[in-house]
């Protein structure tokens, strides 16, 4: 099997994940280097790209692209720009990783979809960094193994320390809630198919004002199961995720965080991530780096556009069944042949 040399990088967007991602190519990732960042910020891009040796600084993602030395791309920019940079890279075939969401809603995320089907071949892995988490990897294997039997509910439980000014309701669907949507798909091989969401009659009193946190979501499944998500995002302990499949004949539960335990002071106990970032640090890596040697191998893995589109369109639906209070049944086209 032919291999490409290094491959050639270009990063849009420098904001936190972009920078991030930018680190990691440069310092942990292997077959790979930053040719490219790009951001509408001049000055902080020229930043980035002066710490990293050979990396040209650009504003506009189309000319990043056209240059000689990109090979591949890695968008983190914010979701309503990935629409126009996924078509730039198309039209130059190149292959992406590209942060999620695909595209903020199910409309734009179908013209991506159709976009990519017309090129022949996939070129885009999705950023849902969880399937690349050690235990949720090992959670899939024993459920794809049939030893427990078969998935019957599926519990989760997604906490963060808090919000950033201006975080919305939706954005606990669209930013928080979106990666269980993703896993449970994945952990179960089955589209979501009703959301329901509901709330306690009070909210926290770590919610900034007219936010209702936390939330409770429930998921059903074309295979039958039931899927639910505890959501809190203003917990102010720590950031927290984990995962209990309920099986035929058996359970199996993630996110414990079995490490350290300390004993002293007449206390014992560990330590609880601060955010996203710690968290799911070797996720990142491990995705990037599955990313990075299947593109120079030639192929496409990981999530698809179709898994993009699917987490948008039952977003759209947790969305709709927040703001409304009932059950919304999910829209899905039917799936294309591409990505079967």
């Amino acid at each position: 099997m032919t291999q490409r040399g290094t491959l050639g990088v270009a990063v849009i967007g420098t904001g936190r994940m972009g920078a991030d991602h930018v680190r990691r190519i440069d310092e942990v990732i292997s077959g790979a280097r930053v040719a490219a960042v790009v951001d509408v910020d001049a000055e902080r891009v020229k930043a980035v790209a002066d710490g990293v040796d050979g990396c040209t600084p650009y504003t506009d993602p189309a000319a990043a692209m056209a240059a000689p030395d990109v090979d591949a791309v890695l968008i983190a920019s914010p979701g309503p720009a990935h629409e126009a940079a996924l078509l730039t890279a198309f039209a130059h075939d190149l292959p992406v990783l590209c942060e999620k969401p695909l595209t903020p809603d199910p409309a734009s995320a179908l013209r991506v979809l159709e976009a990519e089907q017309k090129r022949g071949h996939r070129l885009v892995q999705v950023g849902f960094m969880r399937r690349y988490d050690a235990e949720y990897v090992r959670l899939k294997a024993l459920l794809d193994s049939g030893e427990l039997g078969r998935p019957l509910m599926l519990h989760n439980r997604h906490r963060n320390a808090s919000t950033p000014p201006g975080f919305t309701n939706a954005m606990i669907i669209n930013d928080s809630v979106v990666h269980e949507m993703d896993v449970t798909r994945w952990l179960l091989d089955q589209e979501i198919t009703a959301v329901t969401v509901m709330r306690p009659a009070r909210a926290s009193a770590n919610a900034p004002e007219g936010l209702h946190d936390p939330q409770f979501v429930v998921f059903e499944t074309d295979g039958g199961a039931l899927v639910d998500v505890e959501i809190n995002v203003n917990c102010r302990f720590g950031y927290q995720v984990q995962a209990e499949a309920v099986c035929e004949n058996g359970t199996a539960r993630i996110g414990d965080a079995h490490g350290l335990l300390v004993n002293t002071a007449g206390r014992w106990g560990g330590s609880v991530a601060p955010g996203f970032v710690e968290r799911f640090e070797e996720a990142y890596d491990r995705q990037v780096q599955a990313w990075v040697d299947a593109t120079r191998r030639g192929e496409v893995t990981g999530p698809s556009c179709w898994d993009g589109y699917a987490a948008a369109a039952v977003c759209e639906a947790g969305v709709r069944a927040q703001t409304e209070g009932r059950r919304v049944e999910v829209d899905l086209v039917e799936r294309p042949a591409l990505y079967r």
